[in-house]
């Protein structure tokens, strides 16, 4: 019987060429609505490339990639950047944090709603004059980021400075200023890189429940596979830039082509759990 996905995400034939090196070649996946799709692969496999992509720092040579909204779909690949983040509605974090170090924790999340705020001032105008309208978007920008500094556990935080906070709580500051820009697509890079595993077992909290607490899709880059098979409803597996698997987590773990991707090698039994953990211990 074939399962019934609903599209949030559908990526087409993408081809991305740097000169003679083919990072990502023709290719094809869906990630649907309310799920959580990991891309996985070896180093090199084009993952981050992928991601480039998708979030507008790299245009594909060939390919499509339509987010499904409920006017229609938005062709990723004809937007700029900062469009596809303000009208498409795709945030993204980075395998590297990238708060702003020397503003407070909720400062970092009000200026993520920078736009609202702007749109809301006439462009500075009414927020110089103090006018209702600035005021009230203030309000609810505030209202929003305290929200999601309860949600990731930094409310008695939110007056100290971001870049003085603990690793793991970066990492969580991250995700809660991608999520206070109300995105419909939660790009995460590597959002386990770096975290105990306490930590990693937060994060995994912290992600299931924006999938389903706020009902939206998150594709997400990972190399810790405790974490991918842990949450992860979808699975799509890259090496060399080409899809050799996609499914759900139990089936795409004991795929010949994944195993041979990992380990070099063709096996008859599943990865060995620190390859792609383990199912049993992490749900």
């Amino acid at each position: 019987m074939t399962e019934t996905r609903l599209p949030l995400l559908e990526v087409e034939h993408v081809t991305m060429r740097f000169g003679g090196l083919l990072a990502v070649n023709g290719l094809s996946f869906t990630a649907a609505q309310r799920e959580i799709t990991a891309v996985i692969g070896p180093n090199g496999a084009g993952k981050t490339t992928l991601f480039n992509c998708i979030t507008g720092f790299y245009k594909p040579q060939v390919g499509r990639m339509a987010l499904r909204h409920q006017t229609g779909p938005v062709l990723l690949e004809r937007l700029s950047d900062h469009r596809i983040a303000a009208e498409a509605r795709v945030a993204r974090t980075f395998q590297n944090i990238r708060l702003f170090a020397r503003m407070s924790v909720l400062e970092n999340l009000i200026v993520a709603q920078h736009q609202e705020l702007m749109r809301a001032s006439a462009f500075s105008l009414a927020g110089l004059l103090g006018l209702g309208r600035y005021r009230n978007a203030e309000k609810r920008a505030v209202e929003r980021a305290r929200y999601w500094l309860d949600k990731v556990g930094l409310t008695a935080l939110a007056d100290e400075e971001a870049g003085a906070l603990p690793y793991g709580s970066q990492r969580r500051l991250e995700i809660a200023r991608a999520m206070c820009t109300d995105p419909v697509l939660l790009c995460l890079d590597e959002p386990a890189a770096g975290l105990n595993p306490r930590e990693s077992l937060e994060l995994n909290g912290l992600l299931t429940g924006i999938r389903d607490e706020h009902g939206i899709g998150l594709l997400l880059i990972e190399h810790d596979m405790s974490v991918v098979m842990g949450i992860s409803d979808w699975v799509v597996v890259l090496d060399y830039g080409k899809k050799i698997a996609e499914g759900r987590p139990e089936a795409v773990r004991k795929d010949p082509a994944v195993i041979r991707a990992y380990l070099g090698e063709e096996e008859n039994e599943d990865l060995p759990p620190e390859i792609l953990g383990d199912v049993e211990e992490d749900s």
